[in-house]
C-alpha cells in the first residue's frame, strides 16, 4: 500500500525542513507514488500522477495568471501535492494566486520553512514506496500459496471461507445470484446483526465490475464463477476502506471456490467411474456423435443396442457431505449395478452428483417397460432400502434422446422426495410447475431470470420497507381478480389498486397483459423455490 501524504510529511527528512500544510489539511490521505524535483513550470506533461512535486519556487512565474495555470496543469495530471521551500524566492509566505488556485482544484500545498535536502527527501520517500510495494508482493505471494494449497487439497467451501476470515480478520459470506446465503464465516461477529435481512441488504449492493467496494455497507464484493458461468458472490465485510491485501485475498478466495466447484468429484470404483463418464458424456453432450456412447458402452461390457433405452435416477433422500455420504452414494451405485446384472438387464450405472445415481437401462425387446421396471424397482428396494427414490424418464428409441430421458428422471426424483405415497418408482406425470422450478432453483439461469423479472420490485420493497411483492402474489394467485386479491390482502380496493399501479411503474410492465403476468407468476414461483418455500 502506497504511503499517504501524511505519512511522507512525518518522515524525518521532511520534518527537518519544518513542513507546514497551508492548503489541503483535509487532503493528506492522498497516496504518494513518487517524488519529483522540478524548478521549471512546464512539467505537467512529464508526470504520471501521484507525485509530490518539490521545488524552491525560483522559476515560478510572477504573473498571477501564469501561476494559476501552473497549479491547474499539475492538478490535471493528478499530482499528490506541491512542497515549496521558502527562502529562495518566497521568503515568508507563498503567493495568494498559488494558494487560491490550489484550493479551487483541491490540491495540497506545503511550505518548507527551513532549507531542505531534496535528495535526502526523495531517497526517504522512494525507499518507503519500494518497501511497501515489496511487502505487497510478498503478501500477495503468501496468499497465492495459501489458496493454491487449498485448491490442491480439494478444500470444502467452508474451509475456504474460514481461511479467508482468519487471514482478513473480517466476516466472509458466500451467496448465490439471488442473494441467498450459501455459507459464511463471521469471524466471531454476531450473526443476528450481520445476517438479519441479508437478502434485502445484499440487493442494495450492485456490482458493475468483477470486484467492487460499497462504502455505504463496507462490503468488498467479488463475483464467483469460472468458464463464463458465474454462480455467486463472495463478500468480505471489511469496513469503509479496504486494503490492497484484502482485495487480493477476496479474489483469491473466490477463485479457489470456483475451482473447487469445477474439480469436485467422488471416489468410486473404476467401473463406476467409467460408467459415470459415459453417462456424463451423454447428458453433457460431450460426444460430437451420440453413437460414440454406444461404442464406449460396448467397450466396457454393456452392449446397448441404441433402442428401447430409458434413463433412471436413484435420488438419495438425505443429502450430506463427507466420507459417509460418499460411501453411501458409492454403495447405492454398486447395489444398483448388481441388481441390473442379476436381472440380466444391460445398463450403465454411475453417480451423477452428490445425491444421485444414474442408470441407463436397455429394456428387453420381449418385455414391456412396466414389467421391467417392476422387477428392477422391487429388487432395488430390497437391496438399497428406503434410503432413495427411483425416478424414471421417458422411454426412447434413439441414443440422441437419452439426455432428455435423464433430465426428466432427475426432475421427477427431486420432486418425488416430497411425495407421501410409497410407490416403487415415479414418472414425469408426478411433476407440476412448482416441482420443475424447485429442481432448477440452483441453476444460475433461473436465478438470473428471477432477478430480471422481480429484481427491481424486491429492491424497491427492501428500500422502502413495503410489501409490493406480496401484493403482486395476491393479484396473480387470484387469477388477476382484483376484488378477490384485495380481499385476500386485507386492503380496500382503492388502496390495492394504488399498489398495483405502483408495481406496474416499478417493473415497467402492463399488469393487464396475460403474457406479462404469466412471466411474473413463474418468477414468483421460482423465487419461492430458491428461498425453499415450496409447500410440502
Amino acid at each position: 500500500m502506497l504511503p499517504t501524504l501524511a505519512d511522507v510529511l512525518d518522515l524525518p527528512a521532511l520534518q527537518r525542513a519544518r513542513p507546514k500544510v497551508v492548503v489541503g489539511i483535509d487532503l493528506l490521505d492522498v497516496a504518494v507514488r513518487w517524488v519529483h524535483i522540478a524548478e521549471v513550470t512546464d512539467l505537467a506533461h512529464l508526470l504520471r500522477g501521484g507525485e509530490l512535486v518539490l521545488t524552491t519556487g525560483i522559476a515560478m512565474p510572477d504573473d498571477d495568471q501564469a501561476l494559476r495555470r501552473y497549479v491547474t496543469d499539475l492538478a490535471s495530471v493528478g499530482v499528490s501535492g506541491i512542497a515549496v521551500e521558502l527562502g529562495r524566492k518566497y521568503h515568508t509566505r507563498l503567493p495568494d494566486a498559488l494558494l487560491d488556485a490550489a484550493r479551487e482544484v483541491g490540491m495540497p500545498v506545503i511550505s518548507l520553512d527551513r532549507e531542505a535536502r531534496f535528495v535526502e527527501i526523495t531517497e526517504a520517500v522512494h525507499s518507503r514506496v519500494v518497501s511497501e510495494q515489496l511487502e505487497e508482493l510478498r503478501e500477495s505471494e503468501r496468499l497465492h500459496e495459501v489458496f493454491t494449497e487449498l485448491s490442491v487439497e480439494g478444500a470444502r467451501p467452508d474451509q475456504v471461507l474460514r481461511e479467508a476470515a482468519q487471514l482478513s480478520g473480517c466476516p466472509v459470506v458466500l451467496e448465490n445470484l439471488t442473494h441467498q446465503m450459501l455459507g459464511c464465516d463471521l469471524n466471531g461477529e454476531d450473526p443476528g446483526i450481520l445476517l438479519t435481512a441479508w437478502e434485502n441488504r445484499s440487493r442494495a449492493v450492485r456490482t458493475s465490475t468483477r470486484t467492487v467496494h460499497d462504502p455505504a455497507t463496507g462490503w468488498l464484493v467479488t463475483t464467483v464463477g469460472a468458464r463464463g458461468q458465474d454462480w455467486g458472490r463472495l463478500i468480505l465485510i471489511c469496513g469503509a476502506s479496504p486494503t490492497r491485501r484484502q482485495t487480493v485475498l477476496v479474489e483469491r478466495a473466490a477463485t479457489t471456490l470456483a475451482l473447487g466447484r469445477l474439480l469436485e468429484r467422488h471416489q468410486e470404483s473404476l467401473e463406476r467411474q467409467t460408467h459415470r463418464t459415459i453417462i456424463a458424456g451423454i447428458v453433457d453432450r460431450a460426444y460430437s456423435d451420440p453413437e460414440e456412447a454406444l461404442v464406449r458402452a460396448r467397450a466396457v461390457g454393456v452392449p446397448l443396442n441404441g433402442r428401447n433405452l430409458v434413463g433412471l435416477v436413484l435420488r438419495l433422500r438425505e443429502a450430506g457431505t463427507g466420507l459417509a455420504t460418499q460411501a453411501r452414494l458409492a454403495d447405492t451405485a454398486e447395489a444398483a449395478a448388481r441388481a441390473c446384472r442379476d436381472l440380466r438387464l444391460p445398463a450403465l450405472v454411475g453417480s451423477l452428483d452428490d445425491v444421485r445415481v444414474g442408470i441407463l437401462l436397455e429394456v428387453p425387446p420381449k418385455e414391456g417397460l412396466d414389467e421391467c421396471l417392476d422387477r428392477l424397482a422391487a429388487l432395488l428396494r430390497e437391496r438399497v432400502g428406503a434410503g432413495s427414490v427411483i425416478a424414471v424418464g421417458s422411454r426412447t428409441e434413439n441414443i440422441r434422446q437419452v439426455r432428455r430421458s435423464f433430465l426428466e428422471a432427475r426432475q421427477v426424483g427431486d420432486v418425488a422426495l416430497r411425495q407421501t405415497d410409497d410407490r416403487l418408482y415415479y414418472r414425469l406425470p408426478d411433476l407440476h410447475v412448482r416441482g420443475l422450478l424447485h429442481l432448477f432453483r440452483d441453476d444460475e439461469r433461473l436465478q438470473v431470470y428471477v432477478e430480471r423479472e422481480l429484481g427491481p420490485l424486491l429492491a424497491y420493497d427492501a428500500r422502502h420497507d413495503v410489501d409490493l411483492t406480496e401484493m403482486l402474489r395476491h393479484y396473480l394467485e387470484s387469477g388477476r381478480n382484483k376484488a378477490l386479491a384485495s380481499s385476500r390482502a386485507h386492503l380496500s380496493r382503492p388502496a390495492f389498486y394504488e399498489r398495483l399501479r405502483r408495481i406496474s411503474h416499478v417493473l415497467d410492465v402492463d399488469l393487464e397483459s396475460v403474457e406479462a403476468c404469466l412471466s411474473l407468476h413463474v418468477a414468483l414461483l421460482a423465487l419461492d423455490s430458491i428461498r425453499d418455500r415450496l409447500p410440502g
